[in-house]
Parts: structure tokens; sequence; C-alpha cells
């Protein structure tokens, strides 16, 4: 978490906990342990669902990661938005697929990255009916 500027999503985290060398997890289940360690208040706080922080990083943190008053609610709700598309581009990721952002919303940001950079397809799949594949485009993610 310290190595991603003090905050990372669940999925971040549970994609790079198995890359350390030398890591030995004594549990079948890493993920939920990763789950009730990023719980504990001394070291770690909530931003939102699924995205945690450092404590000792709070004040470090990028004004677009930790809004504050100081943005207005049009923005926070932007961003909202986008961190939720992020999200599911990043669980579409852990479970191995390919993922697609449209094109309207490539340029969102979501944790320091745009959308486009994070997701794994740059055009969609053409399938069935002209008029079906160009509805499909514009959904928020997909995932094949």
């Amino acid at each position: 978490m310290e190595q991603n500027g003090g905050f990372a999503t669940l999925g971040f985290l549970n994609q790079e906990v198995l890359k350390v060398s030398g890591a030995e997890w004594k549990t079948k289940t890493p993920f939920a342990s990763i789950r009730r360690i990023v719980q504990d208040e001394r070291f770690f706080f909530k931003i939102k669902p699924g995205l945690w922080a450092l404590l000792s990083q709070k004040n470090k943190l990028p004004q677009d990661i930790l809004p504050t008053d100081a943005i207005p609610k049009r923005e926070q709700e932007l961003f909202n938005h986008s961190y939720y598309q992020g999200l599911l581009v990043e669980i579409g990721k852990l479970k191995k697929y390919e993922t697609f952002v449209p094109n309207q919303d490539k340029n969102k940001r979501f944790l320091g990255k745009t959308l486009g950079e994070i997701s794994s397809q740059i055009d969609f799949y053409q399938f069935g009916y002209e008029h079906l594949a160009r509805k499909a485009k514009t959904v928020d993610e997909c995932a094949f």
C-alpha cells in the first residue's frame, strides 16, 4: 500500500500480495486475512467501500483520492461514479476477464489513472447485429 502512494483497493492488494517474494501465508484464506488486516484502525482507515489508506499517509493523499469539503459536491459525485466504474474493471481483471470502458468514460479518473489506462480492451468486440453492438459499446463496463 505504501508503494502505491499510501492507498489501495482490496482488489489491488489481493493481486499484489501474492507477488511478494518470501511472504508465506499460513492460511487458506489470504484475501479474508487482508480484509481483516486493513480494518485495524491503528494503521489503516477506510476512504470508501473497497478503498483503504495508511493512517500515516492521511495528510499526504491526493485530493482526488480523499475528497474534502474543498471539492464541490458535483465533482465528488463524478468521482464516485468513475470510482465504482474502476472497481468493476478491477473485479473483471481479478477474474481474468478482458475489460472494456466506453469511449465517453475512458478519460474519467480512477485512483490517479484514467479508466482507459486500466481497461484491457481498446476496441469493443463486433458481435451479432450492428445496432446491438453499437448499444453495448455504451454500457459503463463490460467484461468478456
